[in-house]
Parts: structure tokens; sequence; C-alpha cells
């Protein structure tokens, strides 16, 4: 199985503890606070090896760019979207 990692953001998370894994370590979720600090894990990620990471919705195409960018364009890395009729739902849920 290719280990991968999801990436989830909000100002009050922190990447050093706010940390889950399943299946042995082969999937992990990443609380980061901000765009810069998903790029460090993403770079830390690299060289442990990770094979994919994906990010929440939160970091949009921009965000997913960026930390395309801090690995180097090495590791595949996908973003949540949701569907244009659910913009105020989500607006809601996220302000």
């Amino acid at each position: 199985m290719t280990r991968c990692a999801f990436l989830i953001m909000h100002p009050d998370f922190s990447s050093r503890i706010d940390r889950a894994s399943i299946h042995s370590g082969d999937a992990t979720i990443i609380g980061v606070s901000s765009i810069d600090d998903a790029c460090c894990v993403a770079v830390e990620l690299k060289e442990e090896g990770i094979g994919c990471i994906e990010l929440c919705g939160a970091f949009a195409e921009e965000g997913a760019r960026k930390v395309i960018e801090a690995t180097g364009g090495m590791v595949p890395v996908g973003f949540v979207t949701h569907l244009p009729a659910q913009d105020e739902l989500f607006g809601k849920a996220f302000g």
C-alpha cells in the first residue's frame, strides 16, 4: 500500500501534535495551521517517502500549487473540492 497523508487546515491546529494514523501508519491525517505550515510538513513527508498527499478544500487551487512547489513536484498532491451548489452551506460551516 502506498503511504498517504491528508492535511486539514485550521488556525488552531498544530502540525506537531494534531496527527492521527490508521492502517499501521500507512494513512495519516495531519492538522496544519496555515499553507506555510503545510508546505513544511509536505517537505518532511517527501523526505520520509510519502506516496501521496491530499489536502482539504480550505487550500483551494492556490494552496495546492504551493504544496506541490514545496515538494519540488515530486509527490502527487490532490485537493478536495465541492460542488458550487453547496457554496452557501460551506460558507456557513467554515465562514
